[in-house]
């Protein structure tokens, strides 16, 4: 499995596969609630790539894309030492690897880009997600109660970090 900086050339690739984690009922976005086009995931890469602390990285296997991690940074001094993440990982790609990965490959972009706090949401049911983020070091911070409404049901999601 490879891990790389996404491209404009991925967005098609990258917007199916979103889709499909959305598909999983364990994302911000529900099962064909994202209406985002080609051109517009092909713009949103490009302005990622050109924030200085922010990023899209993919995990690539036989020519299928595995996942993908957003970094999203922040410009001003208070905060410009924190990103967020948004992680997916391709239902046919868990449990391989592909999570631990993008985590690993983040965090040493993390720390070349002297990014001293990770933070991201999960919701509280998706075990293997907390689980994956607990192993790679992330600690809850907090919950958010009734955060999302999934099926008619309201949710928590765990708000956790990790510094380096």
């Amino acid at each position: 499995m490879n891990i790389r900086k996404a491209v404009p050339d991925d967005a098609e690739r990258l917007l199916q596969l979103m889709n499909e984690v959305d598909d999983s009922n364990l994302m911000l976005y529900g099962p064909g609630e994202r209406k985002t086009s080609t051109e517009q995931m092909q713009l949103r890469i490009e302005a990622m790539n050109k924030v200085e602390l922010s990023e899209i990285l993919v995990a690539e296997s036989g020519g299928k894309l595995a996942g993908y991690l957003m970094m999203i940074g922040n410009q001003q001094a208070r905060i410009k030492h924190s990103i967020y993440l948004v992680v997916g990982v391709g239902s046919r790609f868990r449990g391989k690897g592909a999570g631990t990965m993008l985590l690993e490959a983040m965090e040493h972009w993390a720390r070349q880009h002297h990014i001293h706090r990770i933070e991201l949401t999960v919701i509280a049911h998706n075990e293997t997600a907390f689980s994956l983020y607990k192993k790679m070091g992330f600690q809850v911070e907090g919950t958010k109660n009734d955060s999302l409404t999934i099926d008619g049901q309201y949710v928590d999601e765990y708000y956790m970090s990790k510094l380096i």
